[in-house]
């Protein structure tokens, strides 16, 4: 069954954090691409919301996900991570046969 994704408490909260630091309520954009060492990356990157996206939101705080990247993303979690290594906002997707040690790439 093919499900949106899900963005947790933790990611809406890094997300505020960034807001209030910032003074910019721009969204998260969540997209899949074509590229990477894997075959496809995931592009995530503040963003103004566009018509074809889906909106995720919470406390004022907005996911975006664009249309062409959604079946790509079906059934992911949506989260922020912090490990010794850096802080970063991670997408866990069961899609992904392999993934790359970047985190960013990850193939079907």
């Amino acid at each position: 069954m093919t499900l949106p994704p899900r963005v947790t408490d933790r990611a809406f909260a890094r997300l505020a954090e960034i807001a209030e630091a910032t003074g910019d309520t721009k969204a998260l954009r969540v997209a899949v691409e074509g590229g990477g060492c894997s075959g496809f990356q995931y592009d995530i990157r503040l963003d103004d919301p566009a018509e074809d996206d889906v909106i995720f939101e919470k406390d004022g705080m907005k996911v975006l996900v664009d249309s062409v990247s959604l079946p790509f993303l079906s059934n992911a979690v949506i989260d922020f991570s912090e490990e010794l290594i850096g802080a970063r906002f991670v997408i866990e997707n069961p899609n992904a046969s392999s993934s790359c040690g970047c985190g960013i790439s990850f193939s079907m």
